[in-house]
C-alpha cells in the first residue's frame, strides 16, 4: 500500500493523540502539527475519501482499520528509531526530529534490521 509522507504523518498524529485517551478533533491536529486549520481540513477530507479515517457528526476523528495499520507502522518506526538515536547519544529533540524524517524514507528491510538489533541489544543488556 503506497502512501505519501504527509498522509502518514497525519495518521500517526491521530494515533498519538488518541493514545492520550481523549477523542481527536481537527483542532487537536492543528495544535499538534502547527498547520493551518484549512490545511488540516483539506487533509482530513482526503483521508476520509481514501477511507483512512471516519469523522462523526460532532467532528471526532477515528482511524479505520486501513488507517490504523499505517498509523501503527509509522508510530512503531518513530518510537524505535528515536529511542535508538537517543541510545546512540543523540539529544532527545534531535532524535525525535530525525526519526520523523527517517521513518518515512526507510525500507521495511532496513527498519526490521534496526528493530532486530535493538531487540537483541535489549535482551543482552537485561540478561547481564
Amino acid at each position: 500500500m503506497k502512501t505519501h509522507e504527509s498522509m502518514e504523518n497525519y495518521l500517526e498524529t491521530i494515533l498519538a493523540l488518541s493514545l492520550k485517551g481523549t477523542p481527536v478533533r481537527s483542532i487537536d491536529i492543528v495544535n499538534k502539527l502547527g498547520y493551518s486549520k484549512a490545511s488540516v481540513s483539506i487533509a482530513m477530507k482526503n483521508l476520509r475519501t481514501k477511507n483512512y479515517i471516519i469523522m462523526d457528526t460532532d467532528g471526532y476523528i477515528a482511524l479505520t482499520s486501513k488507517g490504523q495499520k499505517i498509523a501503527n507502522t509509522m508510530y512503531e518506526r518513530h518510537i524505535a528509531i528515536s529511542d535508538w538515536l537517543i541510545f546512540l547519544g543523540v539529544d532527545k529533540k534531535t532524535a525525535i526530529s530525525d526519526a520523523c524524517k527517517m521513518e518515512h524514507a526507510m525500507s521495511e528491510k532496513s527498519f526490521l534490521a534496526i528493530k532486530k538489533h535493538i531487540e537483541n541489544w535489549k535482551r543482552s543488556y537485561t540478561n547481564s
